[in-house]
């Protein structure tokens, strides 16, 4: 299996435009990433993280473009959130074209959108397009933060990379829940419900 720095964007890129699927350090903790385009990486993907197919996976941005170009709609909460909370750790859940939420395992025809405030993913997202990514580790089991921590991983042949970034904060986004009628946070993380509802004031 293959190593990279974060200094080597172009070759990681190339290897999820081949299908590849690859462990990558995000401004969280480390992730596990598939181009939402192809559909036989994600399922590697789903297979790699023993998570059910029913559970969504995120998908990650390079703009609030990108968000219409995988298939998101975006509420006004969504619009104001994300100006004022993008790139970071907030996640926002909005409605999605059918074909593209059920490709990541949506069955409620919403999908997960975010934008990190990492340089290296906000650059590879840009070679690649929008990414599949969930936290590296097995489905129920506390995410990774430090390279040591990875190796559990890198036995699963569903991996063909992965990065080391060093060591991650460990801080989860938060996930907030857009409608047009309003938002809902579904879980808090390294934004508390305060700061949320102060972007809408």
């Amino acid at each position: 299996m293959k190593e990279y720095s974060v200094r080597d964007v172009e070759a990681v890129a190339a290897v999820l435009l081949a299908g590849g699927v690859v462990i990558i350090p995000t401004d969280t903790v480390y992730g596990i990433a598939a181009r939402v385009a192809d559909g036989d990486a994600v399922a590697r993907l789903f297979a790699v993280k023993r998570r059910p197919s029913s559970v969504a996976l995120p998908v990650f941005v390079e703009n609030l473009e990108g968000v219409v170009d995988a298939g998101g709609r975006l509420p006004v909460a969504a619009q104001t959130l994300a100006h004022a909370f993008w790139p970071g750790a907030l996640t926002l859940v909005i409605p999605a074209l059918a074909a593209m939420a059920e490709r990541i395992g949506s069955t409620s025809g919403t999908i997960g959108f975010r934008l990190p405030d990492d340089a290296f993913v906000q650059e590879l997202v840009a070679r690649t397009g929008p990414l599949a990514v969930t936290s590296a580790n097995e489905h129920g089991e506390p995410p990774m933060t430090a390279p040591g921590q990875i190796h559990s991983l890198l036995t699963s042949s569903d991996i063909d990379a992965w990065v080391d970034g060093g060591v991650r904060d460990g801080a989860v986004s938060t996930v907030v829940a857009c409608r047009d009628d309003g938002y809902e946070i579904v879980r808090v993380g390294a934004l508390d419900s305060d700061t949320i509802a102060g972007a809408f004031r």
